[in-house]
């Protein structure tokens, strides 16, 4: 089963890019692949999304924040 992808357009700095192009390729992936490690390393750490890849829990606000 192929795992479905949302596709978009992303504008990112010259400098930034070549920063993600290096890194990928110490890590033997594309800067694409990269990137979306990042930010699901990152959405993790923020307590965004769970553990297993891909499994989302659906965006609830953190304990501590205020809600209107």
């Amino acid at each position: 089963m192929t795992r479905r992808r949302k596709q978009f357009p992303l504008r990112i700095a010259p400098d930034l890019y070549a920063v993600y192009e290096a890194w990928a390729a110490d890590e033997f992936r594309s800067v694409n692949a990269q990137i979306e490690a990042v930010l699901m390393d990152a959405a993790r750490r923020a307590g965004r999304l769970s553990r297993r890849r891909g499994d989302h829990d659906g965006g609830a606000p953190d304990a501590g924040s205020a809600t209107d």
